[in-house]
């Protein structure tokens, strides 16, 4: 298995600075780094001859010298990442810059659950995206997440929509490239990419939202993460919203995962017009004013405003990051959720901002490969 060589002492802390608030003047950058400007410029001129940070210009005037100064930029292409999001049925692959921007993508079905055949595949998906790298230079890591229980950023301990237990995921990959790889859950990773480059870079503490084939629910606080085994089961799925709602499969009535995921909606929506329908033409028909579509979707935008409303009573976060495949929900069903998410906050709570991130998957492959940009920048903790 490829070893992570992660950046180490002040020198990871001046790329952190720099990938994630770059480009910054050697003065800001001293200030935020605690070195004098003579030992900024001995550590970083290594960094600038291999190529990792680069000189930019359209600095402020450096009145000591009489001309401008020159920021200090990382470049994103000086290393490039695979990510891969696997479902019950597909794996989406992403290859990204050390910035996490996309510049190529590819998804394939899931045809063998079994762990070696979805390896495989991991490995076919990653060097048909490597071959994509600028300058045919290597790849630096693969992140892989999925929905489950991930220990030591290896071992898959449980993986529901893959009928997984105990399998030493990471191992198997391994055995068949040099490439680094680190395993995540999903849900962690996506949050992860939310943080350091999506919609709460900026924030100290908010809260990300998310539905689909399930609930999710994940909090940075103080610019970190709160991370625990337990986010990996879900649990704010059977928060209680509605009290005369649907039953979910463990028998709670009118739970999150009773009213927001994309089966309860499509299934419901199918009852009320007694034939099948997925869920885009469930939010279309909702969209439109079909009565009954428009009741069902209703409801679950009223459900989806309390669920907001729970998570910043308890939280009190700056911002709200709303995601997941099922997303678009909140836009059709905007009013009902603003009704349902003004009934549970006090009259006098502060407004709060709100954000939605794209439904597709490619953004959660992208929260795999920001998992590998993490290792490959802060090592393993």
């Amino acid at each position: 298995m490829g070893e992570w060589q992660p950046l180490a002492g002040p020198s990871r802390q001046v790329a952190l600075e720099i990938l994630l608030d770059g480009p910054l003047s050697r003065a800001e950058l001293s200030r935020r780094v605690g070195l004098s400007p003579g030992s900024l410029t001995r550590l970083t001129k290594p960094m600038v001859e291999s190529g990792l940070l680069v000189e930019v210009e359209g600095g402020p005037t450096d009145a000591r010298v009489g001309r401008p100064s020159q920021p200090l930029d990382l470049d994103a292409n000086a290393h490039h990442f695979v990510g891969i999001k696997l479902t019950g049925d597909s794996a989406i692959g992403v290859l990204t810059t050390l910035r996490a921007d996309v510049l190529a993508s590819v998804q394939r079905p899931i045809s063998d659950p079994t762990p070696s055949a979805v390896a495989d595949l991991v490995l076919d998906i990653t060097d048909e995206l490597a071959v994509q790298v600028p300058n045919g230079t290597a790849i630096t890591g693969l992140g892989v997440s999925l929905g489950g229980r991930v220990a030591n950023r290896s071992e898959v301990r449980w993986a529901p929509y893959l009928n997984w237990v105990d399998v030493p995921f990471g191992e198997i990959l391994a055995a068949h490239t040099g490439v680094p790889i680190v395993v995540a859950n999903d849900f962690t990773s996506l949050t992860e990419a939310t943080h350091w480059f999506g919609a709460g870079r900026n924030s100290h503490r908010f809260v990300l939202l998310t539905i689909g084939a399930g609930v999710g629910y994940g909090l940075v606080v103080h610019n970190r993460i709160v991370d625990s085994p337990d986010i990996t089961l879900g649990l704010v799925g059977h928060h209680p919203l509605i009290h005369d709602g649907p039953l979910c499969d463990r028998g709670h009535r009118g739970c999150a995962v009773s009213l927001l995921t994309v089966g309860a909606v499509t299934s419901q929506v199918a009852a009320a017009l007694g034939r099948p329908v997925g869920y885009e033409e469930a939010l279309d028909l909702a969209a439109k004013g079909d009565p009954a579509a428009r009741e069902v979707i209703g409801r679950a935008g009223r459900a989806f405003g309390k669920l907001i409303a729970a998570a910043a009573n308890f939280t009190t976060p700056e911002l709200i990051v709303l995601g997941g495949e099922g997303v678009r929900l909140a836009e059709v069903a905007h009013d009902e959720l603003l009704a349902g998410l003004h009934a549970d906050r006090h009259p006098s709570a502060a407004e709060l901002p709100m954000v939605l991130q794209p439904a597709d998957f490619g953004e959660w492959a992208r929260g795999a490969a920001v998992v590998a940009i993490q290792t490959f920048v802060l090592g393993v903790e």
